[in-house]
């Protein structure tokens, strides 16, 4: 059952208003009244909740038209990235492909084997970094971190690429286990290492984020040393896919980057409640009965396994998982990051930039190219942002 209704500090409309004397009133003889302190709070503007048997959300319309308008964006993207490319195929064409009504053989080919795949791998892959995003960004309760500067894509895409070239027996793992959950363990490796060098009784914000830059750099080297020993072959496919790629990929690709995508939101759903008083920080948190310790932990791990499960999709696309939660934090006016509007904004993010990279230039670019070049100067402004607002 769902049901909207004001909430308890909302004023009634037609209620009568109580009014207490104004100081000195009964002193002069003047008949001054003004509101109470109580009837002022419940006066204040204030938003009715969502309910639904037990669970509850208040109602933002803001937020709603921004989840619609994003949600919108991303069909309407999805069905050009379908749509256009070397073989134009017109919209009706490709709604008749998808409804199975296409008489031609060649479009059906086209829309269901190639480019139906890629569209939902890129809106699957770009809500799973998007989300983990969000969930970094709330846990150290700073703008800057993500699962790019904390070094979680590149322990995935380190271990991807050793698996890919074979190196000190990667490869017999990448046999035994799979490329997609090698890049699974190397993420949760290094998210690991990261938490445990940054634990000091508790868990700073910023030094949590240099620490995440140290090993990143250290990832980094690791990654191209591989490079430089792995046969030619390896290596040139190994670089084109640590850029960051949508070419090539198919259904199989697809469906284990939205089966893990599921998977971790339905974790997600029982522990999302604990990102609001994390926010207020760790007393606050734990005052209202949050168990920090083990929400921090499941929310970080549920994060890299979000992060490990793109990367072992797309590859590690710079930058998606640390600007989508800022774009939707701006366009839902959320005090944090919405982790729905996130993974909207992550999804046509990484949707927009594969169009871009595969329409705009001759030759088709990684999408880790064009991903950084939104990336980089949003990074550089909110540096600038944060610096202006410390030196106040």
């Amino acid at each position: 059952m769902v049901r909207i209704r004001p909430r308890q500090d909302a004023a009634v409309p037609g209620a009568a208003v109580p009014e207490t004397a104004a100081p000195g009133a009964a002193a002069s003889g003047t008949a001054v009244s003004v509101p109470s302190a109580a009837t002022l709070v419940r006066l204040r503007r204030s938003r009715p909740a969502l309910r639904v048997w037990a669970l509850s959300w208040v109602w933002r319309p803001r937020m709603v038209l921004a989840l619609s308008v994003t949600g919108l964006l991303v069909v309407a993207l999805g069905l050009l990235t379908v749509s256009t490319g070397d073989y134009f195929i017109p919209l009706p064409d490709v709604f008749a492909a998808l409804s199975g009504d296409s008489g031609d053989a060649g479009n059906r080919l086209v829309v269901m084997e190639f480019r139906l795949p890629r569209a939902v791998l890129g809106a699957a892959a770009g809500a799973a970094l998007g989300i983990s995003g969000a969930i970094v960004q709330s846990v150290a309760r700073n703008p800057l971190a993500s699962p790019d500067v904390l070094g979680i894509t590149a322990g995935a895409g380190t271990v991807a690429v050793a698996a890919a070239t074979g190196a000190s027996g990667f490869g017999v793992l990448a046999g035994a286990i799979g490329t997609t959950a090698a890049a699974i363990a190397g993420g949760l490796g290094t998210g690991l290492a990261v938490y445990l060098l940054a634990w000091r009784r508790g868990i700073d914000g910023y030094r949590l984020i240099l620490i995440g830059i140290a090993v990143t750099a250290f990832l980094h080297a690791v990654t191209d040393w591989l490079l430089a020993r792995a046969d030619l072959r390896n290596a040139a496919a190994a670089q084109s896919w640590l850029s960051g790629s949508l070419d090539g990929r198919d259904w199989s690709d697809a469906a284990v980057v939205a089966i893990g995508l599921s998977c971790c939101v339905a974790l997600l759903f029982w522990h999302a409640r604990s990102l609001g008083p994390m926010q207020l920080g760790d007393d606050c948190a734990v005052g209202v009965g949050v168990p920090l310790g083990r929400a921090r932990a499941l929310l970080l791990i549920i994060a890299v396994l979000l992060a490990g499960v793109a990367v072992a999709g797309v590859g590690p696309v710079p930058f998606v998982a640390f600007a989508a939660p800022q774009i939707a934090m701006r366009l839902c006016r959320a005090p944090v990051p919405p982790l729905v509007g996130s993974a909207a904004t992550g999804a046509l993010l990484l949707l927009g930039a594969d169009w871009t990279a595969r329409s705009l230039w001759e030759r088709e670019l990684p999408v880790g190219v064009i991903t950084a070049l939104l990336g980089g100067p949003l990074l550089v402004a909110l540096v600038l942002r944060r610096n202006r607002r410390i030196g106040r």
